[in-house]
């Protein structure tokens, strides 16, 4: 695999930017394994994640989705709880499921709870925080509204949030995916991420971006390609 890796490297100039369309071309052409690898933006933005004044999160609904199934679970009770279970949640509680949780039960990928429900589910801050999996109102996923969360999340919603050095990491789809529908799902990405600029972010907000698989080379692009600012 690194000999593959170093040849794919080799047909990526790094001294140039590339237009997001001729990016995506090489990332899905240059993809090293046999399965259906993940694409994924890696985004520098002129902010401090130190100070939280400057901390850009969000989520956005990628108009081709993921190419994945996302397993949500939802902390609701009454009303509510039916309303998860309707919209699709794998599966829905309370207590019983801090419990479940808290006993080793993971097999989920996104959370969603009502606002009510957020002093029970504080209880597992230590078990979903460092996954990245706490509800958060900011995502979306703390909400009276369950079913549009659920709905969202299922048809493709993607979050994003600055890690260490200002860099966000944000899936796009699949490689199998047809080039346009990822370049979509780029430029909504970036789009969204553009409208979260922090106020207090001064300079050159969009630095770098770049495009890559899973395991595949990482492909610079022009970010005026991606770009509406």
């Amino acid at each position: 695999m690194s000999k593959k890796y170093d040849s794919a490297k080799e047909k990526i100039d790094r001294s140039k930017q590339y237009d997001i369309k001729d990016a995506v071309d090489l990332v899905k052409k240059l993809a090293l394994a046999k399965y259906d690898e993940t694409v994924d933006l890696a985004i520098n933005l002129g902010v401090d994640p130190r100070k939280s004044a400057q901390m850009v999160r969000g989520s956005v609904v990628l108009p081709h989705g993921l190419g994945k199934k996302v397993r949500v679970i939802a902390f609701a009770k009454g009303e509510k709880s039916l309303e998860a279970k309707e919209a699709g949640a794998e599966y829905v509680g309370a207590e019983d499921l801090v419990e479940k949780i808290q006993g080793g039960w993971m097999e989920f990928d996104k959370v969603v709870a009502t606002p009510d429900l957020m002093g029970i589910v504080g209880k597992l801050g230590k078990i979903l925080g460092p996954r990245g999996l706490m509800p958060n109102p900011k995502s979306g996923t703390v909400t009276f509204d369950v079913a549009k969360a659920i709905k969202d999340i299922t048809a493709g919603k993607a979050d994003f949030r600055t890690e260490k050095g200002g860099v966000i990491h944000v899936s796009i789809g699949k490689v199998s995916f047809d080039a346009d529908k990822l370049i979509d799902n780029a430029k909504t990405v970036v789009k969204s991420i553009e409208k979260a600029k922090p106020s207090s972010s001064k300079g050159k907000y969009l630095k770098k971006v770049s495009v890559s698989s899973t395991i595949g080379v990482g492909v610079p692009v022009d970010v005026s390609s991606v770009a509406i600012g």
